[in-house]
């Protein structure tokens, strides 16, 4: 139920935290991976990284950003092994300020890229999985939300809060488009972990200190997360043991959310 080994699988924004640690579990499975990010050194070496594993690794320099960015990365992958069934995408960025103080464009350039750039990529794959035959078995996209979907969070968050709560909403509402044409698509809602973006809540200053203290008393199990733990949820949403599940935010956040 589980075995995705063989599947054609891509990876947008790759040279992220929660990216690159895709890219490596999807190779350790025995996907054919493509992965694609905006920075053409840091792709070849994360795609030297797996290949040195044994894996089968195209590369795309390019993020969703448009129409045709988007379209170029899928059609790469697609070109590359025959079809695409396997998606994910782990692109985006947070921008922290009080609304008093952001700019309108600050606020724009965080829905862009965490929730323009993921209808972008869902365009370009949808298009392709639409070429497809059935046969192949369901199609498969995952995405990277947040509990900051669900939850505010009182330190400036008002851009990024916003654009996932939409990004859960498109995947609802995606779901209902694709549910019929053989495709799936879900998402991934993890609480903190340790990444670029979410650094400033590592720091020993203020507000990063007081807003990672007033996480910790809310999360069950004690502890922030790392991408090991958003790994197994992942292989689970993308593998035929998920084929009945669509539409859906997973929360991998310790506890978070059920309080």
């Amino acid at each position: 139920m589980f075995d995705i080994s063989g599947k054609s699988a891509l990876v947008m924004g790759a040279t992220g935290s929660f990216g690159g640690a895709a890219a490596t579990a999807l190779a350790q499975m025995g996907c054919d991976i493509t992965i694609a990010d905006i920075n053409p050194d840091k792709i070849e070496a994360k795609a030297e990284e797996l290949r040195e594993t044994g894996a089968k690794v195209a590369t795309a320099v390019g993020l969703p950003d448009s129409e045709a960015a988007a379209a170029s990365i899928v059609d790469t992958a697609a070109a590359a092994y025959g079809a695409l069934d396997i998606m994910f995408v782990a692109t985006g960025m947070n921008d922290v300020g009080y609304i008093e103080e952001q700019s309108y464009e600050r606020w724009r350039n965080v829905m862009s890229a965490n929730l323009d750039g993921y209808w972008l990529a869902c365009q370009a794959a949808g298009r392709q999985f639409a070429k497809q035959p059935a046969e192949r078995g369901r199609s498969k996209v995952v995405v990277v939300s947040s509990t900051r979907g669900r939850h505010g969070l009182p330190t400036g968050y008002t851009g990024y809060c916003a654009s996932k709560a939409g990004l859960d909403g498109m995947v609802r509402a995606l779901s209902c488009e694709w549910g019929g044409k053989n495709a799936n698509i879900n998402a991934i809602g993890p609480t903190v972990f340790r990444s670029p973006l979410s650094e400033w809540m590592f720091s020993d200053e203020n507000p990063g200190k007081a807003t990672r203290e007033a996480m910790l008393e809310r999360v069950p199990v004690g502890r922030l997360s790392d991408t090991d733990d958003l790994m197994g949820g992942l292989i689970y949403l993308l593998s035929p043991a998920s084929d009945y599940v669509t539409g859906h935010t997973l929360y991998i956040d310790g506890g978070y959310t059920a309080e």
